[in-house]
């Protein structure tokens, strides 16, 4: 084996349950200090130290602060955007500068404390954190909303997903009762996951209809139970060494996982871009590119965590990779992020964690996808218990094409998909369109009649022919 050769040694996860619970610095500290020690690294002899983005609090130095806490001086930090793949971006990153020999080590860590920041809120107080940033920078995008999004309010994942979880349901030519008990019967079993997962923020078992049934909308047609919780203090870490380093510390090969393979691919940015909203094309290149890299297959995978924010997450990356939604190997190795909790851009670190646990328990390969924005950006990555494959890098392997979004329309069009905006009290608040234009565009649009979000909400909108007035910046729906 090549001495540069990359592999996973240390991994920690954490998850607090009691509020007010430590601050972010706090957390990554704790999963640092105990990842390194089940790589029996000194921390002294860090070389990296990568931090992905937190939501909970900006800080004015998130590394350096870490690693003065560490009592490291690693000659490489880095600090990610907000996204649900930059846990893989940055494995991928330091897998890729230890093979180059830039490297021999590197911490890869992330921490959320969005319960505790509830919390204080709830109580009427200040979150006493440390080391804020002063002025605040602006928060993490890679890149904000469309202006004609944020004039239609479409900017949340919880209503940006309903709508294409919508336009793959008529695509499917599922009914909206079908859908809904079929995204039960799916999520589930990951109930089950999570409540064997010590580290899960939900661990109780739910049936199909506990999860569609009798809990408030938050994005019609999602339920609350179906879809990630983000209010949680967890923390993961990871420890990537070379396969010279591990010798020399002693890690046993049985220890060491390998990350045989992965890609990075692209849809549009704007969901109302996206050439068929219910379907992407560029899950399926990642996840060819991965496996191609790795020397592998579907079918070799003994395990399989894909990213679950939203159930059409799960349903267009089985789509995509023809994996069949109720696979005897299960959807997620932690329960998903509805489950096992969905701590912001951090999620793919605890879902990596898993994996290597389980690889070095029982030899094999896993599957460990993410995903960044609305359905957005896409990481495929293999692991394994046996070395081989080609890394991969960060190079979109596929970059979708869009079609185009105007701001403003008045006449007729088609709905192409849709969501039904609720409050905190469960009620209907206003609907939220993507429609298809007779040009071949697209435009956003709101459905403000109480009596039109009811029956948004009572049949298959999609497809349905509507009206648009405009002011010049929202644009109105009725039929």
């Amino acid at each position: 084996m090549d001495p540069r050769t990359p592999c996973l040694i240390g991994i920690a996860q954490r998850t607090i349950r009691d509020q007010p619970g430590p601050e972010p610095l706090d957390l990554w500290e704790s999963v640092a200090r105990e990842a390194a020690e089940d790589a029996r690294l000194p921390l002294g002899r860090l070389d990296s130290i990568q931090v992905v983005y937190t939501d909970s609090w900006q800080y004015d130095s998130p590394t350096g602060r870490l690693a003065e806490r560490l009592g490291a001086t690693p000659r490489h930090q880095s600090y990610s955007k907000v996204s649900g793949t930059a846990p893989q971006l940055l494995v991928g990153e330091a897998a890729a500068r230890i093979a180059a020999g830039e490297l021999d080590c590197a911490l890869i860590t992330g921490a959320e404390a969005l319960a505790t920041r509830r919390a204080y809120r709830q109580a009427g107080e200040h979150v006493p954190w440390s080391h804020a940033a002063d002025p605040k920078p602006p928060y993490g995008w890679e890149r904000p909303p469309h202006p004609a999004e944020l004039a239609h309010e479409l900017f949340l994942p919880v209503h940006t997903y309903a709508i294409m979880e919508t336009a793959r349901r008529a695509a499917a030519g599922m009914t909206v009762e079908e859908e809904m008990l079929d995204r039960g019967r799916m999520m589930a079993p990951m109930t089950e996951v999570a409540a064997a997962n010590p580290y899960a923020w939900r661990r109780s078992v739910r049936t199909p209809e506990e999860l569609v049934k009798g809990n408030r909308f938050v994005g019609w047609p999602y339920t609350r139970n179906t879809v990630a919780v983000m209010e949680v203090d967890q923390a993961a870490a990871v420890v990537l060494a070379s396969a010279e380093l591990a010798d020399r510390l002693g890690v046993p090969d049985e220890r060491r996982v390998h990350l045989r393979g992965w890609a990075y691919a692209e849809d549009t940015w704007e969901v109302a871009a996206r050439p068929a909203l219910g379907s992407s094309q560029a899950i399926g290149a990642a996840a060819k590119a991965a496996f191609r890299r790795a020397g592998l297959g579907l079918g070799d995978m003994d395990a399989l965590d894909l990213y679950s924010c939203f159930a059409v997450a799960l349903r267009q990356a089985c789509d995509a990779i023809g994996l069949d939604p109720f696979d005897r190997r299960g959807l997620t190795v932690t329960g998903g992020l509805p489950y096992a909790g969905g701590p912001s851009s951090d999620y793919v670190l605890h879902s990596t964690a898993t994996m290597a646990g389980l690889l070095r328990a029982r030899p094999g390969h896993g599957l460990v996808t993410g995903v960044g924005m609305h359905l957005t950006k896409h990481t495929y990555a293999v692991w394994s218990s046996e070395p081989g494959g080609l890394l991969g890098d960060a190079t979109p392997v596929f970059t979708a094409s869009g079609v185009p979004v105007v701001d403003a329309y008045a006449g007729p069009a088609a709905v192409a998909g849709y969501t039904v905006a609720h409050g905190r009290d469960g009620g209907p608040e206003k609907g939220i369109l993507v429609v298809d234009l007779p040009d071949g565009g697209r435009v956003h649009a709101h459905v403000l009649e109480p009596e039109l979000l009811a029956d948004a909400m009572s049949r298959e909108l999609v497809g349905q022919r509507v009206e648009l007035v405009t002011d010049g910046r929202l644009n109105v729906a009725t039929w």
